[in-house]
């Protein structure tokens, strides 16, 4: 799976996107219309990568029927948690998934990989802390909290779909 070609033009793809992100300023005024100040506090603070990814989420969420606003704000703010852990931290994570640990231990040498890698192992829960402080429902912040391993089947799924597709 992990050396498949899908896998390696999606992780290409994903490295583009990181490079170029941006978060338009039409774009973010939509969210002030539908998220209280709270949340668009805990977009904000985001990386413009995770901001950019968040908003492709919830469109791919939008494109595939979703209106739930639970769900919407879940993909929007599932990797709020993340905060600036650089490109070559994020890439070094992802061939750990692929590939096993071997790829996170040559990480943590480089300075300030430790930290980084780890926020990236724990982005999920501390992720669902910041919604969960930010107003967030139950439902929300457990989409979050599960968004690797969903146990929603519905909207946990929907969501691990999104955000793969991003």
């Amino acid at each position: 799976m992990a050396s498949s070609p899908s896998w390696w033009a999606s992780k290409a793809r994903q490295f583009r996107t990181h490079l170029a992100a941006h978060v338009a300023p039409m774009e973010r005024a939509v969210l002030a219309s539908w998220v209280t100040p709270p949340q668009l506090e805990v977009f904000d603070r985001m990386h413009v990568a995770d901001r950019r990814h968040g908003l492709d989420v919830v469109a791919t969420l939008r494109d595939r029927g979703v209106r739930d606003r639970e769900v919407l704000l879940a993909g929007l703010l599932h990797d709020a948690g993340k905060g600036d852990t650089g490109v070559w931290s994020r890439i070094a994570f992802s061939l750990g998934q692929a590939y096993g640990p071997r790829a996170w231990r040559a990480a943590v040498v480089i300075p300030g990989g430790r930290s980084a890698m780890q926020r990236l192992h724990d982005h999920a829960e501390v992720s669902a802390r910041m919604a969960a402080e930010a107003g967030c429902t139950l439902r929300t912040v457990e989409l979050i909290r599960n968004q690797d391993a969903p146990v929603d089947p519905e909207a946990g799924e929907l969501l691990k779909f999104a955000d793969d597709a991003n």
